[in-house]
């Protein structure tokens, strides 16, 4: 056996780029982007990433180095996705809701050689590249517009731009022979955690990794030939849970968004037939709580949702407009969905509310990922699988990150000698082998001894009927430690607004008392990432400035003053 080894024919790295040719082959003149007025087909989009790739190596960028696009979900954003590996770089997209000294923070420790800036946020980077050390090399700048045509119209300062996207994919060389890469180990991708802690890490991801969560995500959702994809999930978050390169592999054709709301998403899927989509829970709800209705859809919209546990509720009124919904798990150091809740037909048998109570749960491995288990923190041992006792979400498989770039600590703390990737997620396994998160680590409420789960308390609050959005933090108590704060918006249109103590109420009857929310803080909106999460940390520390006693809103007028602009 020692002797079959590969051979060089047979040993050729796998990488989600050759997912391109192949889509140019077969679905060459079938649409692979929508943009407004512009349409590209798959023979379109290969010739422009190749020139795109050889217009990087002119620009002198090698194998290794770090290639950053801060834009929306433009064309262009899709196209680099391929353009900037093929080039042999590593892609990184950059969160466009950051402020500029985040920016500046990220550029300087990935050493990013060239920015892609989408016009509108020139003012944003420009800013943050004023933030540099004096002598840190500088990237160079390309700017980027909605499409082709808006080039003529716009003249970039030709001292802060070094071209234009669109010259680059004049000038680039369609016969350009794409830099595979050496290694199906080397890096592809460097994604930064999506900011709802305050120190985003910077997460590497391979070609072989990458390749493995692109098929694995096509084949766990059951994703046809020639879908049509609706780009609502922002392609920086995990470069699109890796349906970036999968709408490839499958010939679908991508229809980008660059901003949305509930309504334009509506028309969006009306005017081009759209068959799937992704989106966090914030937009599921947003989906579903409409001032006017849109009626019942006329075909079945695929939605796959993340992020957090989708309340029973916002599932429900998905359901009965025609949505069809799948529930995934996954991170920024698992490059897309690595946990699925697989769906059992003898399930749809069941009343609603227990369909929605099965579908919330985060459910088994998906074919891409080794193993997975729930274990006590102390002990390393499993638990028991009773869907009560409370353990560490831990992974292993193929497409967990090779790292954290420049930091050896936090990989070592995360992924130790054990053989498992500790996710930090708090969880429960059913005795039917599906798994449930409780909550971040972070997150668990303890009050007087008891643990509370704020995910559990929200989704209780989820069936309050005036309610849109709901987070649930701990807030210190000088009497029980910790008591649960809910941090709520309220539907818009509602003639007549609920008080704190009808939320409470609400509670009361729904749950034990311990885990009800002692203070309920009306906001126009919670705050959130870009990929729709809810930033708990914020709400946090405006939990500590409340008062014990007294009225809530009062109470949080002055203490959140600091917090305004961020709130």
């Amino acid at each position: 056996m020692d002797q079959l080894k590969p051979k060089p024919a047979n040993s050729v790295p796998l990488t989600p780029l050759s997912l391109l040719e192949r889509a140019a082959t077969i679905y060459g003149e079938c649409p692979s982007i929508v943009y407004k007025a512009t349409t590209y087909t798959w023979s379109h989009t290969h010739d422009r990433c190749l020139r795109i790739a050889s217009s990087l190596a002119t620009l002198g960028i090698r194998h290794g180095d770090v290639v950053s696009v801060i834009a929306p979900n433009i064309p262009a954003a899709y196209e680099l996705h391929f353009a900037a590996p093929m080039s042999g770089a590593v892609l990184n997209n950059i969160n466009i809701r950051l402020d500029p000294r985040t920016i500046s923070i990220l550029l300087r420790h990935s050493e990013s050689k060239l920015l892609f800036v989408y016009h509108q946020l020139s003012p944003l980077v420009l800013q943050a590249m004023s933030l540099l050390p004096p002598h840190h090399p500088r990237p160079l700048l390309v700017l980027v517009t909605d499409n082709e045509y808006d080039y003529d119209h716009f003249t970039p300062n030709s001292e802060e731009f070094h071209t234009t996207y669109e010259n680059m994919v004049r000038n680039g060389d369609p016969e350009f022979q794409w830099i595979r890469p050496k290694s199906e180990w080397d890096p592809i991708v460097l994604n930064y955690t999506s900011g709802t802690t305050s120190s985003p890490k910077g997460v590497v991801h391979c070609h072989r990794g990458s390749f493995i969560t692109t098929m694995d995500a096509l084949v766990d959702w059951s994703v046809p030939k020639n879908p049509v994809y609706l780009w609502t999930l922002p392609m920086f978050h995990s470069n699109g849970w890796g349906f970036t390169w999968g709408m490839a592999a499958v010939g679908g054709a991508n229809i980008c968004l660059k901003k949305f709301d509930g309504a334009t998403i509506h028309a969006a899927i009306r005017a081009h037939q759209v068959t799937h989509m992704c989106a966090a829970p914030i937009v599921l709800n947003m989906l579903t709580t409409l001032t006017s209705d849109p009626g019942p859809l006329s075909w079945p919209v695929h939605i796959l949702t993340g992020g957090s546990p989708p309340p029973a509720p916002v599932l429900l009124r998905a359901e009965s407009l025609g949505f069809v919904v799948g529930h995934g798990y996954g991170l920024t150091e698992t490059g897309g969905v690595i946990i699925s809740c697989a769906w059992k037909p003898h399930w749809n048998q069941f009343p609603a509310l227990e369909r929605a109570r099965l579908r919330a749960r985060q459910g088994v491995r998906t074919l891409g990922l080794t193993q997975i288990d729930i274990l006590n923190p102390i002990t390393g041992q499993p638990v028991s699988r009773d869907g009560k006792t409370v353990g560490e979400i831990v992974l292993r498989g193929g497409c967990i990150m090779l790292g954290y770039l420049k930091d050896p600590e936090g990989t070592s703390k995360c992924m130790g000698n054990d053989g498992w990737f500790k996710t930090g997620d708090l969880g429960v396994m059913h005795k039917d082998g599906y798994l449930e998160i409780k909550d971040r680590s972070k997150d668990i409420i303890i009050s007087g001894g008891e643990n509370i789960s704020s995910v559990e308390v929200e989704n209780v609050l989820y069936t309050f009927p005036a309610l849109n959005e709901v987070a649930v933090v701990a807030k210190p108590d000088d009497y029980w430690g910790e008591t649960p704060c809910a941090f709520v918006s309220l539907r818009k249109g509602l003639k007549e607004k609920p008080t704190e103590r009808d939320v409470i109420e609400h509670c009361r009857a729904k749950m034990p008392h311990y885990m009800v929310p002692k203070k309920v803080v009306f906001k126009d909106e919670l705050p959130k990432t870009s990929t729709g999460k809810i930033q708990k940390y914020l709400l946090r520390e405006v939990a500590k400035t409340l008062s014990s006693i007294g009225n809530a809103n009062t109470a949080t007028t002055t203490a959140t003053a600091s917090l305004a602009s961020r709130l």
